[in-house]
């Protein structure tokens, strides 16, 4: 039910309420400018690792190239750790501004499949949990930087490795379970019953 005979002064005053909403588009911004510098970074690097792997095989030494091995692999998980982050700060970018601005009609246009994963974001808690999971990719990916320079000296350090790959596994298996009883993140036209052919279907037929 509308509200009748409302005052000039209630009307201004919700006007300039609403309007204080595009102070997020300040943090859209920043969010899509450090995601590009986030890029930018990890481009960098990636052009430092290609350049070291250049004289790789003229290595004769197994010692030489195990240490040259040892630290191409773990720059490299560095970099998927940085474009993940550059991934993360996209998706909040996006999801702020859908939330609080506008839905990018261009995302939609064209049936787009990144857009179902990327947006359609419809509350904050939505924009948490896609953020989450991809947060916890970007711990994952530090766990296997962490385990690469690990030295086990024994029984117990094996144990604490051992336990904390249980971990990783057992949350990655909750976490796909959870998404996809919710219908999240179908990537794959298995996962999405409207896409599969039914029996005794044109296509089936065929």
């Amino acid at each position: 039910m509308e509200v009748q005979n409302r005052s000039p002064f209630g009307q201004n005053m919700e006007r300039i309420l609403w309007n204080t909403r595009w102070a997020v588009l300040f943090s859209v911004i920043c969010s899509i400018l450090a995601s590009l510098l986030m890029f930018y970074i990890a481009a960098v690097d990636t052009y430092y690792v290609v350049e070291l792997l250049l004289d790789y095989h003229q290595l004769d030494s197994p010692m030489a190239r195990g240490v040259i091995r040892a630290l191409s692999v773990g720059m490299v998980v560095k970099i998927i750790d940085v474009f993940l982050l550059a991934i993360v700060l996209i998706i909040f970018g996006l999801g702020m501004y859908e939330l609080y601005i506008s839905k990018i009609d261009q995302a939609y246009e064209n049936n787009d499949e990144s857009a179902k994963h990327m947006l359609s974001v419809s509350s904050l808690d939505d924009l948490k949990s896609r953020l989450g999971k991809v947060i916890m990719m970007v711990l994952i990916v530090k766990f296997f930087e962490m385990a690469i320079g690990m030295e086990i000296d024994g029984i117990e350090d094996l144990v604490i490795f051992s336990g904390g790959t249980l971990l990783i596994g057992l949350t990655l298996f909750i976490t796909e379970k959870s998404a996809r009883k919710k219908g999240e993140w179908k990537t794959r036209k298995s996962d999405n019953p409207e896409d599969t052919p039914r029996k005794g279907s044109k296509e089936d037929r065929r």
